[in-house]
């Protein structure tokens, strides 16, 4: 997608995720963002195996064959028993991830804190502040060391509600830092990495239940599923959106960090809503040996390599790496709204709510109008609009909207509506298709890995936009060539348009 026309903020990742930055949702901004991430449709899962197997794999396989099939739980349950939205039983399992996604998106309350803070209180410039997002974002760079560790070490008997549990408290941990004792750009860097890492490790666990549930489902069962994770992560962002800018105006950054820090601990609470059979001593034991742990480490490493140098994995993954690492100038554009054009926190926590809205009708739109529709034409037509859309931002920065009739408030809420939605609708199938593709036994490992790579080239297009930046000399009080960055980072964004063969011809559903 195009970048640079994002009005809310700075880059988040996959946290994301990430309702601030419309360009690509993190997957993982990190939110999506980060938010957040990649495959799930196009081609027939792939099942990793041997006809070769040793005592040590036997020795694995028969301690595996012990564990419940989390498949035979589900289906062992009436389906009356809960209602269900767009396909998605409503059972406590579901409520809990539901509810997790909920809280990536209701974390953006202290987003725009965070960026006044660094621009205001620490008096960094565009770039600076561009190499702090991308620093920050390092946790979901090694999501794969997370799924390896909800797999393959279980914690107090569980490999998913102890991990829940303990994120929770970090992300409290990091705020409440950020609230109380954070007063450099270092100490604000390490705080915001930790709550990073405590949104990362969180969204590899639910990912993994996600993908559990997924695997053997039909394409809709699947994109309804993931509709409901990011519309919950929407809908987390609507409800944060407006209140993150009127309680930076009202009461400071600092009050809003300390309510940011409560927020994590929803997270710790409803991991005792999720369905898990608590392994025994004896498993745990076994889990934890030496022989044990080795031979669960070999088999997921041997499993993760097989599957990723696949060609119908590799290449499709290669792509979205290109797709998200086109640079962005979204942290230079925050500084021009705020610092040129005079936008407040109050008017931007609006712009923000534009901006949840659409991410949330944007997963309507992929959900109704799109599941069936080749992945190739969906990129291809979301990228070339929203770079063409994009461009729209030099109307902005030269005043040119104004000559028209359009205040520049207006012109910032459409361009991020409309950016926003089509952002969303071309991340969603990314989605569907990586959990699709993750072979049993190793859900959180492989999903986190393609996750991982999405998000690696989130951050680099995010360093390279920082570079120009600086390149260009767009600082905190200069905008003069702010125009032109902005022309590059959106022609950029078609350079991997001629890469659009790696991606599979068929449908989602074929």
């Amino acid at each position: 997608m195009a970048s640079g026309s994002s009005v809310g903020g700075d880059s988040y990742d996959e946290e994301a995720a990430a309702a601030a930055v419309p360009r690509r949702p993190p997957l993982e901004l990190d939110g999506r963002g980060a938010a957040s991430d990649h495959r799930s449709g196009f081609i027939p899962r792939y099942q990793v195996g041997s006809s070769k197997v040793d005592t040590s794999e036997r020795y694995f396989d028969e301690w595996q064959k012990k564990l419940p099939n989390t498949d035979e739980i589900r289906k062992s349950k009436p389906r009356s028993r809960y209602f269900t939205i767009s396909g998605v039983e409503l059972s406590p399992d579901n409520m809990a991830v539901a509810t997790v996604y909920f809280v990536q998106g209701v974390l953006g309350l202290a987003r725009l804190a965070v960026s006044f803070y660094l621009k205001d209180d620490l008096h960094l410039d565009p770039a600076e502040t561009a190499v702090i997002s991308g620093f920050s974002s390092l946790p979901w760079l090694i999501k794969p060391l997370y799924g390896f560790i909800s797999d393959s070490i279980p914690l107090f008997g569980y490999r998913r509600r102890s991990y829940l549990i303990l994120s929770g408290f970090l992300g409290a941990l990091s705020w409440g830092l950020m609230a109380t004792l954070v007063d450099s750009k270092y100490s604000a860097a390490f705080s915001i990495l930790l709550g990073s890492l405590s949104v990362a490790f969180s969204d590899v666990v639910v990912d993994s239940m996600v993908v559990e549930r997924a695997r053997g489902e039909s394409q809709s069962t699947s994109g309804s599923l993931q509709s409901l994770c990011w519309g919950s992560s929407a809908f987390g962002g609507i409800v944060s959106a407006y209140f993150s800018g009127s309680l930076v105006d009202t009461y400071g950054v600092r009050f809003v960090f300390g309510v940011t820090a409560f927020l994590p601990l929803m997270t710790s609470a409803v991991a005792v809503l999720v369905n898990e059979h608590r392994l025994s001593s004896g498993e745990r034991a076994m889990s934890h040996s030496g022989s044990g742990f080795i031979e669960t480490s070999k088999q997921h490493i041997r499993q993760l390599w097989t599957s990723v140098k696949q060609p119908n994995i590799f290449l499709p993954t290669l792509f979205i790496f290109l797709w998200q690492a086109t640079p962005k100038s979204d942290s230079a554009m925050f500084f021009f709204i705020t610092n040129k054009l005079g936008f407040t926190p109050e008017f931007l926590g609006r712009v923000k709510l534009v901006t949840s809205i659409a991410s949330l009708l944007g997963v309507g739109l992929y959900n109704y109008f799109l599941k069936a529709v080749p992945l190739r034409k969906i990129f291809l037509a979301t990228t070339i609009i929203g770079s063409a859309l994009g461009m729209t931002q030099v109307l902005l920065v030269t005043g040119l909207n104004r000559q028209f009739g359009i205040s520049d408030e207006w012109f910032s809420i459409g361009d991020s509506l409309i950016i926003t939605v089509l952002s969303q609708a071309s991340f969603m199938p990314v989605l569907v298709l990586a959990a699709k593709l993750c072979p049993p036994g190793m859900e959180a490992t492989l999903f986190a890995t393609l996750m991982s790579i999405s998000n690696a080239g989130s951050v680099s297009g995010g360093l390279v936009g920082a570079g120009l930046t600086q390149f260009f000399g767009v600082t905190k009080d200069s905008f003069k060539n702010l125009a032109l960055l902005i022309v590059i980072c959106n022609l950029s964004a078609l350079l991997p348009l001629p890469l659009l063969g790696l991606l599979p011809e068929e449908s989602g559903n074929a």
